[in-house]
């Protein structure tokens, strides 16, 4: 029983490891996830799925745990399950950032725009210079927003520093 725990241990940890390298890959380039259709006939399933399909083919220990080899509750395909790895990734980049940030002074860039489905965003920046005294912009996020008078935003941006742990003496 124990060796079958381990090995079911080591088969999810392949396979979450090989949708992890999609996922990175995929934001990285700022490619889309998702196609128009993901069903088993079609011919381009989107980039995600090409992407580990693609991984499953070349290598034979991302096939044996993967897509049609893996188990029903254990695909890691769901576009759900794409989100929650495109946002804990999405963490740990601003918390990257935000380290290197540290005790620094720092400058934010924001700007507020509508997007496809005509919703307000807030897009954030931090600007700072680094060890090697080389200024960096590192983006940060974009929150939706109800309101774009200054104050809303205002809040909206209080909120970020508050949750980013970022000193308004250092701005």
């Amino acid at each position: 029983m124990i060796k079958q725990t381990n090995q079911a241990r080591m088969a999810y940890r392949t396979c979450l490891n090989a949708s992890l390298k999609c996922t990175r890959y995929l934001s990285r380039q700022g490619l889309s996830f998702r196609g128009h259709d993901e069903s088993v006939i079609s011919s381009n399933k989107g980039n995600y799925l090409e992407l580990l399909q693609f991984l499953a083919d070349h290598y034979e220990k991302v096939k044996d745990v993967v897509l049609e080899n893996a188990p029903g509750n254990l695909k890691l395909i769901a576009p759900s399950i794409q989100k929650d790895l495109v946002n804990s990734c999405a963490k740990e980049t601003i918390g990257l950032i935000l380290s290197d940030v540290q005790d620094r002074y720092f400058s934010i860039i924001v700007d507020e725009a509508r997007n496809v489905s005509i919703k307000e965003q807030m897009a954030m920046m931090l600007r700072y210079v680094n060890d090697k005294g080389q200024i960096i912009e590192r983006f940060v996020g974009v929150q939706h927003v109800t309101n774009t008078t200054s104050s809303a935003l205002k809040e909206d941006m209080d909120e970020f520093f508050s949750s980013a742990n970022l000193s308004f003496s250092k701005l």
